[in-house]
């Protein structure tokens, strides 16, 4: 008996082994085979155009620069301009238009401003797939929320989970008084400003301060956290907002994605 026993035990400890296999999975990590390999770069868009938005998408991104690390990263900005207004209405809250402010830009500045009047238009275009989208100093994203790090370099920002559920987030809210479009009566204090939807934590990477006249620009090159809708990580910092001819709101943007 103890020899056929001898003899059973390699196939038993075979399908011992082959029986746990399963049981045991998603006790150790296991790397996802969609998982997106993580990319770095930076990104250049000119984004100083008063009547466009330029959109990116993250995954497209990750995908494009993963399969071919000489990829032109920039090429993968999608351009939509900003709706014609029509014949002026009352606003009724929260709608997408044009809203017309006059702004104290020769007295106390752009911190005090009073409503003119509002124009509707058609909702902002944007494209199927996308995760923010710029417009000189404003940014937009598509559901996701970001915050705002200490941290000046993106290598420097952890990529531990805990670390990154413990910032805090912001999604997108309406403005209407800062993505200024209309800028044909701009000396008379006169500005029309899209009606829509941005986040104040990533716009707040670049500032356009009146008073002094013309306008000066502030930078805040710290590292941003953007947290997607389907629970993945991204860091972006701006890095520059001119061109190298000097051209306002062209913007270099480092990126890591996914964190």
């Amino acid at each position: 008996m103890m020899k056929v026993l001898r003899l059973l035990a390699p196939a038993l400890v075979t399908i011992a082994l082959q029986s746990c296999d399963g049981i045991l999975d998603g006790i150790y990590d296991k790397p996802s085979e969609d998982a997106a390999a993580t990319v770095s770069g930076r990104l250049y868009v000119d984004a100083s155009d008063w009547t466009q938005w330029h959109y990116i998408d993250l995954h497209a991104l990750a995908d494009s620069v993963g399969r071919d690390s000489a990829f032109k990263t920039s090429s993968l900005w999608v351009t939509k301009d900003i709706p014609v207004a029509e014949a002026p209405s009352a606003p009724a809250g929260n709608r997408g238009g044009i809203y017309t402010y006059w702004y104290d830009v020769y007295g106390v500045g752009i911190s005090r401003y009073e409503f003119r009047n509002f124009y509707p238009t058609e909702a902002q275009e944007s494209p199927s797939e996308w995760t923010i989208a710029v417009h000189r100093n404003n940014v937009r994203t598509n559901d996701c929320e970001a915050a705002a790090t200490e941290y000046s370099e993106i290598s420097q920002v952890p990529s531990d989970r805990d670390f990154l559920a413990s910032l805090e987030y912001k999604g997108d809210e309406w403005n209407e008084t800062d993505v200024w479009t209309i800028r044909d009566r701009m000396l008379l204090g006169l500005i029309g400003n899209q009606g829509i939807a941005v986040n104040p934590v990533l716009s707040s990477w670049l500032r356009i301060c009146i008073p002094p006249m013309p306008p000066a620009f502030e930078l805040n090159s710290k590292v941003f956290v953007l947290r997607l809708p389907d629970g993945t990580y991204g860091a972006l910092q701006l890095a520059d907002y001119q061109s190298r001819t000097g051209v306002k709101c062209c913007l270099t943007i480092n990126y890591r994605y996914p964190l």
